[in-house]
Parts: structure tokens; sequence; C-alpha cells
């Protein structure tokens, strides 16, 4: 591809964004660049305090539990508060327990603040994933999820390399500095975001209210959120099962580290491009393939006996996660009513935290009663259920709406194009 070439690709996938898009792009890569806590946890109570495993995989556990919790708190506040004021809670909460946690000593406390850290720190995925649904037009918002999918990415890279030197410094450092770039997040959100709640008419709000009873009535949605889940479970072997293993096959921490580190470079390097060549492809066919590709890329490991080959299963999986994650963050938004993607999202945002806790538990017992070949054979069997669920599941879906704010609406008050 030629230098022009490729200038216009960028232009192509960034131009046309509302501006209060962008803000909220920045936010969340500030706030993925200050990342510390969740990497570096483990490392602080066994190095750092002393603690035992035993107590630190508690902690952490206690961290994800957190989340799950705040996930449908925060969808709820998400619909009834507004997505700003969710967002202004979460983020100045978030910096004033991360910076608690940094001088916490007793190991009741710390587990508390750790389950209070998870919490906050949970609670403004619904808020983003909303506001996001809300200024982005339907036919931009697989491109949107992805951008800011890649500023996930590209933010945890960068912090995850900083944060290893910073620990060596000082650990408490570490914890002020997530509490100060997470405090930028919410001043950034002050100055520059307004609210983008929809305005109900008088006819919706006669109308049944959205509850998170509905929510959890919806079956095609909630199919969703299972299929999701079972995802989830395949991907996150990738920090809890495939370290595990490798360990177990004679390999180095250090060669764990750069094979896993090529997820990373291939989501900072591939997720535009990719997202941009995929644009008017079926999301339907998308899941299914990307699914099967995530569950027999992580089934090849077992036949993985060199470094080189386990980094060629790591490509495949990252591939399906590049393609899986935009489509399946837009398919939430297609499923959610327009005055409940508070809700919707905060239980669609649970998924992962549970994930978090099942998948070790999956892992170490299949490991140490099976072997580590039948944990990526269940990965394949995972991927393949997914797969077909995801092909039943949008067999039918109706076609979106338009938005308020895209194409075929007036646009909102306050809400600029860049």
């Amino acid at each position: 591809m030629s230098r022009a070439a490729m200038k216009r690709a960028v232009r192509e996938s960034v131009s046309g964004l509302p501006r209060a898009f962008w803000w909220l792009w920045l936010s969340t890569l500030v706030n993925r660049l200050g990342a510390f806590v969740a990497t570096f946890m483990a490392l602080y109570l066994t190095l750092e305090r002393g603690y035992s495993a035993s107590y630190a995989g508690l902690v952490v556990a206690l961290h994800g539990l957190g989340g799950v919790v705040s996930s449908i708190v925060a969808g709820v506040m998400t619909d009834r508060l507004g997505r700003r004021p969710t967002l202004l809670i979460a983020q100045s909460s978030t910096a004033a327990s991360v910076a608690l946690l940094g001088f916490m000593q007793h190991p009741v406390a710390i587990a508390a603040v750790a389950f209070l850290v998870g919490a906050t720190s949970s609670a403004s995925r619904p808020a983003v994933q909303a506001m996001m649904a809300d200024i982005v037009p339907p036919e931009d918002r697989v491109r949107a999820l992805s951008l800011n999918y890649w500023a996930i990415n590209l933010g945890f890279a960068i912090s995850s390399a900083v944060a290893g030197f910073i620990a060596e410094y000082s650990y408490v450092a570490g914890f002020l500095i997530e509490a100060g770039m997470t405090l930028a997040c919410a001043i950034v959100i002050f100055a520059k975001l307004p609210e983008s709640r929809p305005v109900r008419t008088e006819k919706e709000k006669a109308a049944e209210e959205v509850s998170l009873g509905t929510v959890l009535r919806d079956g095609r949605f909630m199919g969703m959120v299972v299929l999701f889940f079972l995802i989830a479970l395949i991907f996150m072997q990738g920090m809890v099962g495939l370290p595990v293993a490798m360990g177990q096959a004679g390999f180095a921490p250090a060669d764990y580290g750069m094979a896993i580190a090529i997820n990373g470079v291939l989501i900072v390097v591939l997720q535009i491009p990719v997202t941009r060549f995929l644009e008017d492809r079926d999301p339907g066919r998308l899941l299914v393939i990307s699914s099967l590709c995530a569950g027999y890329g992580f089934g090849l490991t077992a036949f993985a006996g060199s470094l080189g080959l386990i980094a060629l299963t790591v490509c495949v999986w990252s591939l399906a996660e590049i393609v899986m994650a935009p489509i399946q963050m837009g398919l939430v938004v297609r499923l959610s009513p327009l005055h409940g993607r508070g809700r919707y999202q905060g239980v669609y945002a649970s998924t992962w935290p549970v994930a978090s806790l099942v998948a070790p538990l999956m892992a170490g017992g299949i490991i140490d009663w099976l072997g580590a070949e039948w944990l990526w054979g269940t990965c394949a069997v995972v991927g393949t259920v997914a797969g077909v669920g995801y092909w039943v599941l949008m067999r039918g879906l109706p076609d979106e709406e338009p938005a308020p704010g895209s194409a075929a609406s007036p646009a909102k008050p306050g809400i600029s194009a860049a």
C-alpha cells in the first residue's frame, strides 16, 4: 500500500465522527494509560507486601466481584441519572479509592478497598458505551467502537510497559499516578462532554419503564450475553491457562511475555484497518467465524510444542478478538432499547468480570485433573458452541432503526461534528 493510500485509509477511518466521541475516546485512552492496579495487584501483594499467593488470589477475586456488582448498578444509574453524572461519579470515586489502596496496611482493609476499586473502576463502562451509542450514528458505530477498543489496547500496552518500571521504583507511586490520570479523565468529562441521554417524549414516558427485569426477560439479548460469556471464558485463558500450561511445559516467564505481547501488538496494528475492511460484511457470519477462530486458536495450543507455534496460535485467536470486539459491542447497542441502554450495557458489562472469576477455576481444575490438552480441547468445543449460538441468534434479527443524530434524523443540541 502506498503512502497516499495509507493516509487516505486512516482519514476515512477517523473522519465524520462527532467531536464528543473524540473527547470520550481521549478520556478512555488517558484512563488506560494510567492503568496500574489491575496489572500489578498480585505482584504488589506477594512481592512488595509479602502476602501469600492465596491471599493475593482472594483480593484479585474481590476486585473482580466488585466489577460484577457495579456494572449492574451503574447501568441503572446511567439510565436514571444520566451518562455524564454516572461517569463523573465513577471516575472521581475510582481516583479516590485507588489512591487510598496504596496506603492500606491491614489485610482486611486491603481486601475491602480492592473490592471498592473494582466496583468504581467498572462503573464507568455502561455509561461510556451508552454515551457512545447516543452520539454516534448507527452506520458509524462499529467503526467508533473499534477506535475506542483500539485506544483501550494501546493505552494498556503502553501502561503495562511503563508501570513495570514504576513498580521497581515505588508501587505507591503507581497507585497515585493512576489516581491522578483517572481524575484527569473526570476533568475532561466535566469540561468537554455534554449529557447525551435522549430526551423522552410524553408518549415514551407513559410507556412501560425499562427495568432490570425487562433486560433479563429479553431472550435474544440474554442469549447474546451467555454467548459473550462463553467467548470471554476462552479469551481469559490467554491470561490464566496459557501461562500455567507454558510453565508446566518448561517455558520461561519471558517466553510467555513474548507470546502474549503479540496479542497487544496485533490489536494496535490491525484493529482499525481490519474493521474498515469488514465494515460491509455480514456481522452474523463474522461472529460465527471469529467464535470458531477463538476456540480453535486456543485449541491448537495442544499441538504447539515450540514458542514459534504458540505465537502462531496467539495470532489466530488475536485476529478473532480483533474481528469480534467491535461487532459484539455494536450488537449490544442494536438489541438495546433507546431509553434502556444503560441497564442493557450494565448487564453486558458484567459478563467479563464474571468470566474473570470463573476462568481461573476452569483452567486450574482442568489442568490439574486432566491436563492442559483437555483445557485447549474444551476451548475448541466452547468456541464451536458459541459459533452455533451466534448463527441461531442472528437469524431474523431486524434492522436497526435510525437513531437521533444519524443522517435520518436531526442532530442533538450540543453535539457537533468534528
